[in-house]
């Protein structure tokens, strides 16, 4: 007799979401993004499916204290477009990193989750906030050790 295992696909329905806090003081921007993007997605759960959301939410705090290594905080540039002629906006990672810390961070999630809608559903989950203080207290959310 043949037996065949059974692929378990999780359903969204059956999902039960966490909330996780990551601290970014002194933290490499792209790890802790990568890492932001893993809970996320939901691939550090063992029911994760491709094409569902299976992820949990994310808290990013001191997102001012982040870092970037090498020579990235004076030639990364972060480049955006109005859609008119003549439009292109470019601000160095100084700058950015200076006067809008939580744009940084969310950017740099956001480019690692998928580029279509199920990525859009995950990273409304993303909250990123300067410092120590959150909103989030009633969610009851688990610090996440890197």
């Amino acid at each position: 007799m043949n037996k065949l295992n059974k692929t378990y696909m999780a359903k969204p329905g059956e999902i039960e979401r966490k909330w996780y806090i990551l601290d970014a003081t002194d933290k490499p921007l792209g790890r802790l993004a990568a890492e932001a993007a893993r809970i996320l997605r939901g691939k550090h759960r063992p029911q994760f499916t491709p094409h569902v959301d299976t992820g949990d939410h994310v808290i990013i705090i001191n997102a001012e204290k982040v870092i970037l290594t090498g020579n990235k905080l004076k030639q990364k540039k972060y480049i955006r477009h109005s859609g008119y002629p003549g439009g292109l906006k470019v601000t160095a990672y100084r700058e950015l990193l200076a006067k809008r810390p939580e744009l940084a961070v969310r950017k740099a999630v956001e480019g690692m989750l998928p580029h279509n809608r199920l990525g859009a559903k995950m990273a409304r989950k993303l909250r990123v906030y300067r410092g120590e203080n959150h909103p989030h207290q009633a969610q009851k959310p688990e610090v996440w050790s890197m």
